[in-house]
């Protein structure tokens, strides 16, 4: 693994939540990650060529910030991408996630709308999976006000976001809502009942050791019944069929590497057109760092790729 993600790993290891308290975890969320220098290198900076509006949207019980990023030189109805930051439904917000989701605009040539659902532990399972759902529903309806395709939808996360994304395409199948094109997860969370090995050779691994992924899955559905709702672990849900086709990225190095992998079976065997690609040398949340992780670009190229295949393809079929 590459020096520079072990020292990553190494400086964010300092701001675990696996030892905090809630309130801490409540003022952390409050404090906000500070905007300088190197923070701004670190999570990248806005694409080029790209604009952005602040909007709020509507949640399952209120309003919920969120984004709005469009190629300045597209013209006319482009698809629409709803994205959900990842951050273990505790962490993670619009700012820090400026530079995968204004490349993925700019490359795919799409219209995104980042969302900013309510974290946990203030709001814990299922208002996150409801925000995500409503949000959905609302930005498809209003698609027109962005110049996006509201026929032509995709949904997007990593991480947290990934489970957020794979939850959503099972809510819009099973309550008829909006029709999903495509879901891409990032290195997702997919089965929030799955056991933890303190000695599993990923234990320790960068970004997310084994101890934190246990804090968010617990702060966020301390019932542990509850995580075997589909909508809190997707790949439990009882039929798979009918949903989009999916890009699933995973790390080498991530504990929820094989929760990806295990999920794209499904998946598969439920009919569903699935790529799938394993990130050699990465670890969990590889995206977030442009300027260390080198394979960040290539994954959200991948990822932008196939957002346009799949959506501006749609384009095609329905003869626009």
């Amino acid at each position: 693994m590459d020096r520079r993600i072990r020292l990553l790993g190494r400086i964010l290891g300092r701001t675990s939540i696996a030892t905090r308290s809630d309130e801490e975890i409540v003022a952390f969320q409050q404090r906000g990650v500070p905007r300088n220098r190197l923070t701004e290198w670190l999570s990248g900076t806005l694409a080029a060529g790209v604009m952005t509006k602040d909007i709020t949207v509507a949640g399952a019980e209120g309003d919920l910030p969120a984004r709005v990023y469009r190629p300045r030189r597209s013209a006319g109805e482009l698809p629409l991408v709803v994205f959900y930051h990842g951050g273990g439904w505790m962490t993670g917000d619009l700012d820090s996630y400026d530079w995968v989701t204004s490349h993925v605009a700019a490359r795919a040539d799409v219209v995104v709308v980042s969302v900013a659902y309510r974290l946990a532990p203030t709001h814990r399972w299922p208002v996150a999976a409801e925000d995500a759902y409503a949000a959905c529903v609302d930005v498809v309806a209003r698609a027109g006000e962005w110049a996006a395709d509201g026929r032509r939808v995709a949904v997007a996360g990593d991480s947290a976001g990934g489970n957020l994304s794979a939850v959503v395409t099972l809510m819009a199948r099973d309550r008829g809502g909006p029709p999903i094109t495509f879901q891409g997860l990032i290195y997702p969370a997919t089965d929030l009942t799955a056991a933890i090995d303190e000695n599993d050779v990923l234990a320790n691994a960068p970004i997310l050791p084994q101890r934190d992924r246990l804090a968010y899955g617990t702060a966020y559905i301390p019932n542990s019944e509850d995580r075997r709702h589909p909508h809190a672990s997707p790949a439990l849900a009882a039929d798979h069929t009918g949903l989009p086709p999916a890009l699933v990225q995973v790390a080498e190095h991530d504990p929820l590497r094989e929760d990806g992998l295990r999920y794209a079976d499904i998946l598969r065997a439920a009919g569903v057109p699935v790529r799938t690609t394993d990130y050699v040398g990465m670890p969990h949340g590889f995206l977030s760092f442009p300027n260390v992780c080198r394979s960040a670009p290539q994954a959200v190229a991948e990822l932008s790729d196939q957002l346009r295949e799949h959506l501006h393809g749609a384009a095609k079929a329905m003869g626009a």
